[in-house]
This record gives C-alpha cells, sequence and structure tokens, in this order.
C-alpha cells in the first residue's frame, strides 16, 4: 500500500484502531484505477449493443455499450463508452459506407477498447478500432429472419408473382419531393426516345431517418385507397448516404410490400446489397434513372411487338390480296373454255332429252295406240252389225230400240232389221212372255 495511504490512516482522528485502513473516495478510485490499469492493460474486442449514441462540439462521441438477455431482452450489461474525436472522424464514415448502416443506437458491434477508469467519471471504455463485418453479419442474419419470417407466413413472393401490365404508363411514385432521384426519374420518362407518355404521381415520403418505415407506410396507404388509378408502383430514393438504408430493412414495410396489389418496383440507389424491401419487390434496379429505363423498355418492347404484328398484318394482308387477284386472274381465263364446256354439255344434255323424249313419246304412242286397238275391237265386238250378222235382229219404234213389248201400241209401226236387210210390221196385239197379255202384229 502506498505511503499517502499509511499516513492518513494514521493522521485519521477516525481510525477505528482495529488495523483497517480507511481511504478516501478519492483515495479508493485511484487505487480502483490503478488496479484496472494493472489487470487489464491490455486492449479488447468486445461485442455489444450501441445505446444512446450523441457527439458533441468538440467531435468527441459519447455512447452506451449494453448486453440484453437473449430471452427475456433485459439488460444484463452495461458500460459507459467515448470515442475521441481523431479515432470517430475516421471510424464513423468508415463504419457507415462498409455496412450501409449509420452509427446509431440499436446496432450490434464489434470494437476494439481499452479499460478505463477516472477518479471523477468512474469506469468507461474507450473505443478505438470497429470491425464493420461483425455488424454487416448481423444485419444479415435480421435480414435473413425477416424474409424467413415473410416466407413462413407465405408472403415472400406475392409481389414478385403479379404480372406486370403491358403497358406500365399510369405510376404512382413514392420518394421525397426533393429528392434528386425523383426528377432524374420524371427527367428520363418524359424525355424518353421514343415519345411515350407516362403519367406520374408524387405520394411524399422520407427516404432517410428513423421515420421511413411510417412515412412509406402511409404512401402506401394513400396508393392503396386509388389502386385503379394506377399501373406501377415505384420506390425510389437516389442520392443520400447509404448509413440511411435501415429504413427499408423493417418487416412491416415489407410485409406491406409483399402484399401490395401492384407491382412495386424498387429503385434506392443502393448497388452494393439488396435491403428486405428490394427483396420482396416485384423488381429491384440499382437507381431511380434505371427504374425509368426499365418502364420505357418495358413500354417500347410492347410497341416494338405492334410494330411488328402491324408490319405481318400489312404483309399478309398484300400477300392474301395477292393470291386472291392470281386466283381471279386464273378463273378469269378459265371463264370462257368453262362457258364452251357448259354449252357443250348443255347441248349434249339437251340432244340426250330430246332423244329421250322421242323415245318416251314413241312408246307413250305406241302404248296408246295398242290402247286404241283394243277399244277398237271391243267396240267392233260391240256393233249391232256383227250381232245381226249372228242371227239377231233389232226392231225400231221411230227409229228407237223397242226392247220391252209392253211399251207397244196396237196401230205402232215397227221396222226390224237383219243381218241382210229389214222388215216393216204393225202392232195388232202384243204379249209379255209368262203373262197374260198377247200381242199380235203382222
Amino acid at each position: 500500500m502506498i505511503n499517502t495511504m499509511n499516513q492518513s490512516k494514521r493522521s485519521d482522528p477516525f481510525s477505528s484502531g482495529e488495523g483497517g485502513e480507511r481511504l478516501s473516495l478519492l483515495e479508493l478510485n485511484a487505487l480502483v484505477r490503478r488496479s484496472l490499469e494493472q489487470c487489464l492493460p491490455d486492449e479488447y474486442w468486445i461485442q455489444a449493443e450501441l445505446s444512446d449514441v450523441r457527439s458533441n462540439t468538440t467531435g468527441h462521441c459519447y455512447l452506451e455499450f449494453v448486453q440484453k438477455d437473449p430471452r427475456s431482452n433485459s439488460l444484463i450489461a452495461k458500460a459507459r463508452g467515448m470515442i475521441w474525436n481523431t479515432i470517430y472522424r475516421l471510424l464513423k464514415p468508415y463504419f457507415e459506407e462498409t455496412t450501409g448502416q449509420p452509427f446509431t443506437s440499436g446496432i450490434k458491434v464489434l470494437v476494439k477498447v481499452t479499460v478505463q477508469f477516472h477518479e471523477l467519471y468512474g469506469y468507461s471504455l474507450t473505443v478505438l478500432d470497429i470491425d464493420p463485418a461483425y455488424t454487416l453479419g448481423d444485419m444479415a442474419r435480421r435480414r435473413r429472419e425477416i424474409l424467413l419470417q415473410l416466407e413462413e407466413e407465405g408472403v415472400l413472393t406475392l409481389n414478385k408473382e403479379l404480372e406486370m401490365p403491358q403497358l406500365p404508363q399510369r405510376i404512382a411514385v413514392i420518394s421525397s419531393a426533393t429528392a434528386a432521384g425523383y426528377g432524374d426519374f420524371c427527367h428520363q420518362l418524359q424525355h424518353n426516345p421514343g415519345g411515350f407518355f407516362f403519367y406520374t404521381e408524387l405520394f411524399p415520403a422520407l427516404m432517410q431517418g428513423n421515420q421511413v418505415e411510417e412515412s412509406v407506410l402511409a404512401a402506401l396507404d394513400r396508393v392503396n385507397a386509388r389502386i385503379d388509378d394506377f399501373d406501377v408502383v415505384v420506390i425510389i430514393r437516389g442520392g443520400g448516404a447509404t448509413s440511411d438504408l435501415s429504413g427499408f430493412d423493417t418487416y412491416l414495410l415489407a410485409a406491406a410490400c409483399a402484399q401490395f396489389p401492384l407491382p412495386i418496383i424498387t429503385g434506392i440507389g443502393h448497388e452494393r446489397d439488396d435491403t428486405v424491401l428490394d427483396s420482396v419487390a416485384h423488381t429491384r434496379v440499382k437507381t431511380p434513372t434505371a427504374a425509368a429505363e426499365l418502364l420505357i423498355h418495358r413500354v417500347a418492347e410492347v410497341a416494338d411487338r405492334l410494330e411488328d404484328l402491324s408490319v405481318r398484318i400489312r404483309q399478309g394482308a398484300y400477300m392474301l390480296l395477292e393470291r386472291e387477284r392470281r386466283r381471279l386472274d386464273t378463273l378469269q381465263a378459265r371463264i370462257p373454255n368453262l362457258v364452251q364446256r357448259k354449252l357443250t354439255e348443255a347441248r349434249f344434255a339437251l340432244l340426250t332429252a330430246r332423244k329421250d323424249l322421242s323415245q318416251v313419246t314413241m312408246a307413250l304412242l305406241s302404248r296408246q295406240r295398242h290402247r286404241l286397238e283394243l277399244l277398237q275391237q271391243r267396240i267392233a265386238d260391240a256393233s249391232p252389225d256383227k250381232l245381226l250378222s249372228r242371227g239377231y235382229s233389232i226392231t225400231l219404234r221411230d227409229g228407237k230400240v223397242v226392247t220391252d213389248a209392253s211399251s207397244l201400241k196396237s196401230g205402232d209401226r215397227l221396222v226390224t232389221r237383219f243381218s241382210k236387210g229389214e222388215a216393216q210390221s204393225v202392232v195388232k196385239q202384243s204379249r209379255l212372255i209368262g203373262t197374260d197379255k198377247r200381242n199380235k202384229s203382222h
């Protein structure tokens, strides 16, 4: 023990006199400082989470290191820390450029420190160096955890599965109105080489800082309220520090974009790594200008296809007309021969029909002649002359045939014809055979 402490003990009127040393607080703190310097003289790499990070006008950075229980998330260790301005002005940009993550509270770091103890300010850790790879690993792990959660929920690829419209010309833009990237995007669309029309409407949002998630989610809600007015959503940032990208690595924003009913194109100017938002968006490009070029290319492809179809239609129509013209010429050349052949066929048909008609007529006349002959024979057989030749006679009264003797009266003059000649008679008396009436004539 140092002599001053022994002397203090001997001169202390409040000494217990029991052999124990009495120290002032300063003396005790000095003892602790020297003990720590002796026991922990080296530099140490420690893993911790940053808390309460702030810098002052002198350029020094003051912060707090914490460690939390992985199950309960309650604090289990804490220590003050500081980074001298000469180191901080080199360490901060190096870390942020490497990780794309701001050097701020809530991130996990691997830092090289020395253990310090000051009699007035107490225990602290002085940061000498930082390993960005550790933070990158932790950020990547968090991204993987978010993506894994979205996959387990079945929403990770929903936006990617949406069909990009053939003509994405009505564009809802989520960006900052003052962002250079937004101006570049609009300029690229308006001055596209194809002269295609694009309608854009800005839904302002913060593209950096702690309110990125909340601001972009609010903009998505406004777009969703007018979903039928747009074909695609473009989220662009452009410019600014890559350290401000942590707002695009949140679960809520990623889940909202993954399930959004319109295709989302991201161009937030982060070329090295994809953010979680990039991973769930329909299409990810590097810059706002690239997003505009993507849309122009899409419309140009459709225009090229339409032009190709137009050319093919014109060529097809020309070929069809040419083919039909040749067919018409062929038909026209065949008409005289066809007419001559038709006339020959008609003439032949007429001759054939005439011949057939003659044959039919002759057959009809022959049948009718035979029928007449039969009728003539029947008439001849029924002729009175033929009956008379057989021995029959015909009795006439006043030129009419007498068939009923009861019709005769006395005094009637009768003519009886025979096969050869005739005889006249006068009725004296008539008689019916089989009756009592009698007829006599002479």
